[in-house]
């Protein structure tokens, strides 16, 4: 048997650490490749992070409420020593220096700052949740009364933006696990599928998207032959010299940041009555996930790119 180990993976251009929620295995469990073993969370997404091999997971090295930086190893998983393409490495423990506790150790709260300092909490905030609670300028006092729906009676964001859009419309509602705010109509003959934790956090950003960003479907018709016939006489030559294919998508975000630069007033973020327009060029692209999820990685400052640079970086936006 060989010994391999399980590292917080990157989960996004600006996300540097993440927060362990909870494990989904207990060492000694036999796991597949692919399959979630734990739950953490960062200041954007909370998420879960699937086995890299298919074994037996032998130690954890970092638990529950630990914030561990990415690339650093969380744990260790024992694999059959013949395994195909894999790279065996000495199993080393995370050090204590590079471990922080989300969960708070004191209550007393006493010099803590009402906006901006959760660390007297009588309970665990995910950093998403502190986050958004911060921009909010929600109180220690006000967020300890908001009812968690999440494990353990975590709050969730979900519960946060519930709360908030019903605080801004000066309205106290009574908060339940077992009686949703709106009851679907199921027949007879209806699936009912369990969203996992994943497509609840894209169904929530989907509904955030459509009440912050007014939304407007263009449609053009637009002749590609051209395109069509100068990707296929240069595929096979980009493919050569440069390792990776030429497919239609960084053709079409050139399209876009030509646009953007034509139609700088595209580029726009409203904030109350401003409008921001913004300097960069950032292109989010839709990536399907072999779960069935979707995400949308970011290519930062894509109008600095050539065709070739987004070409490759379309094939490995993380």
């Amino acid at each position: 048997m060989a010994q391999v180990q399980l590292i917080m993976p990157k989960m996004g251009e600006s996300i540097m650490e993440a927060t362990i929620l909870s494990w989904l295995k207990k060492p000694g469990d036999k796991i597949e490749q692919d399959e979630s073993v734990l739950e953490v969370a960062t200041d954007k997404v909370d998420t879960e992070v699937p086995s890299t091999h298919a074994g037996v997971l032998k130690e954890i090295l970092a638990e529950k409420g630990a914030v561990i930086q990415v690339g650093k190893p969380i744990a260790i998983i024992e694999i059959e020593a013949n395994a195909e393409g894999v790279e065996v490495t000495a199993p080393a423990p995370v050090a204590k220096s590079e471990i922080k506790v989300a969960t708070p150790a004191s209550t007393n709260g006493k010099g803590a700052h009402p906006t901006t300092d959760y660390k007297s909490a009588s309970r665990f905030y995910s950093p998403l949740v502190k986050n958004i609670a911060k921009e909010e300028k929600i109180a220690l006092a006000e967020l300890e009364t908001i009812p968690g729906t999440g494990s353990e009676g975590r709050v969730t964001k979900k519960d946060l933006m519930g709360y908030l859009q019903n605080r801004k419309l000066g309205q106290s509602i009574s908060f339940t696990t077992s009686t949703p705010l709106v009851q679907a109509s199921i027949t007879a003959g209806d699936e009912i599928i369990q969203m996992d934790r994943m497509r609840k956090m894209i169904a929530e950003r989907m509904v955030d998207s459509k009440r912050i960003s007014p939304h407007v479907t263009s449609f053009v018709e637009a002749d590609m032959t051209n395109i069509v016939f100068w990707r296929n006489k240069m595929k096979h030559e980009f493919q050569k010299r440069e390792g990776d294919s030429l497919t239609f998508t960084p053709v079409f975000i050139e399209a876009i940041i030509q646009a953007i630069k034509d139609f700088p007033m595209i580029n726009i973020q409203v904030d109350g009555d401003r409008i921001i327009k913004k300097k960069d060029i950032n292109i989010g692209m839709a990536v399907a996930l072999p779960s069935g999820n979707l995400i949308v990685p970011v290519i930062k400052n894509a109008d600095q790119f050539n065709i070739t640079g987004l070409a490759k970086v379309v094939k490995r936006p993380g």
